[in-house]
């Protein structure tokens, strides 16, 4: 056969070239599996009850907030090792207003409804003020992000401290406490609702991705592929409400009120937890934050600087701006992650958020993000949250001593930064 037949006939595809999957988002998920299925075994089954993977979902959320704006630190070459102190700030200023300010200079008494939402507003605004003024002590100042976010490690730690005499502060606004997982769910019917909204979203997303290919006349993935991806990704959501909904409240629970889960005697009801507001928080976040990279002039002047900061500059793109708005988006993102985190608790504590920006910059890291900028996904850092607390919570259950759980997190990070150096290396990515 002649060169020119060769090159007019058309190459066969591997199914992963023909599915167009994202090879790294594929490991990340083969190896989420494989600790789930290696602990599942040395636990006796019981890591993946419906229960153990509630409570892992509740436990990701926080730093699984926090990873989504670490992944645009990193992907722009800084780093931010105060996201946990940030966090801690930021839920004793909201303890702190829910309990002593708000009702000692309006008189507004804990349980009144709009003691929540003043107190989350001004928790977030503590943190975009705090994010905004170490972006701009890095952009504006040229003080390396390392040495700003580590002197705002100890600053904040402490300010938090300050804020509340280093007493534990509570309890919270039971509305405010809704937000912590367990204590604040949809239910078995809602739950449905939501994922079949959340199918019907993604199916679309994918056909109007293809038509819109198609419009532009760009290369599609054949039918029976696009086919295959929708019914992973249809089956993946409904999965994940099935599994939720399968934890059922306890029949102690339900006998202190019948009446909140529709039946009229404790006696023989059932009811499901469902998905928590804690996750559909961290959902909505993901999806903002996924819009912003991929579709805002913001999120392309982001990977842009990323990948070549000089002639990002010189293209007219106002570094120094953009650094301040990743660090404020990030503060905002700690005051979210300080509501989840101290409402799972229902108390602020001093040692909320201990360590919590080593875990953060783990996620992201694990998740794909290229420490040498430039490279970065939102459902990567997400993923790698949750690989990270599944190690975490699996180590615990088997009964590993928490310095040994450190060791081998610590090694478990080492490993993937160099996995995604060799990973560039065969690859020839940036």
């Amino acid at each position: 056969m002649s060169d020119a037949s060769k090159l007019a006939t058309p190459q066969r595809r591997s199914l992963l070239q023909s599915l167009e999957v994202d090879t790294r988002l594929l490991g990340m998920i083969g190896a989420f599996l494989l600790v789930c299925i290696v602990f599942n075994l040395l636990t006796d089954g019981r890591f993946l009850t419906p229960r153990n993977l509630f409570n892992l979902t509740i436990q990701t959320v926080s730093v699984a907030i926090m990873a989504t704006g670490m992944v645009f630190v990193i992907v722009t070459r800084h780093i931010d090792l105060s996201v946990g102190a940030l966090l801690a700030t930021c839920t004793a200023v909201m303890a702190m207003t829910q309990t002593s300010w708000l009702p000692n200079m309006l008189g507004l008494e804990l349980g009144h409804p709009m003691i929540p939402w003043i107190s989350i507003a001004i928790g977030l605004v503590t943190g975009a003020v705090i994010g905004a003024g170490q972006g701009w002590l890095i952009g504006y100042q040229g003080i390396p992000a390392f040495i700003v976010t580590l002197g705002g490690l100890l600053i904040w730690r402490n300010v938090g401290w300050y804020l509340t005499d280093g007493a534990t502060i509570g309890p919270l606004d039971k509305t405010y406490i809704l937000f912590g997982g367990i204590n604040g769910t949809l239910g078995a019917t809602l739950s449905w609702i939501v994922g079949g909204v959340a199918l019907v979203a993604a199916l679309y997303a994918l056909f109007s991705a293809r038509r819109t290919k198609i419009s532009h006349g760009f290369p599609v993935k054949p039918v029976w592929a696009e086919a295959l991806v929708m019914g992973v990704v249809g089956t993946a959501i409904m999965g994940f409400v099935a599994v939720l909904n399968a934890y059922t409240v306890p029949s102690r629970v339900i006998a202190r009120n019948p009446s909140l889960y529709g039946c009229e005697t404790a006696e023989g009801c059932v009811a499901s937890y469902g998905i928590p507001y804690s996750v559909l928080l961290l959902i909505a976040v993901a999806i903002v934050m996924t819009v912003i990279a991929r579709r805002t002039r913001l999120g392309r002047y982001i990977f842009a600087t990323g990948g070549n900061p000089d002639a990002a500059e010189l293209s007219g793109i106002n570094t120094r701006l953009l650094t301040v708005k990743i660090f404020a988006m990030v503060g905002v993102l700690c005051a979210l992650a300080g509501v989840v985190a101290s409402a799972r608790l229902g108390y602020h504590t001093n040692d909320i958020g201990v360590l919590d920006e080593l875990r953060v910059i783990a996620a992201a890291v694990i998740g794909g993000t290229a420490l040498a900028g430039g490279v970065g996904t939102i459902y990567g850092a997400i993923i790698g949250a949750l690989i990270m607390q599944s190690l975490q919570s699996g180590m615990a259950m088997v009964g590993v001593d928490a310095p040994y759980q450190n060791i081998v997190v610590g090694a478990v990070l080492v490993l993937a930064v160099w996995i995604d150096i060799q990973y560039r290396k065969r690859t020839g990515a940036k």
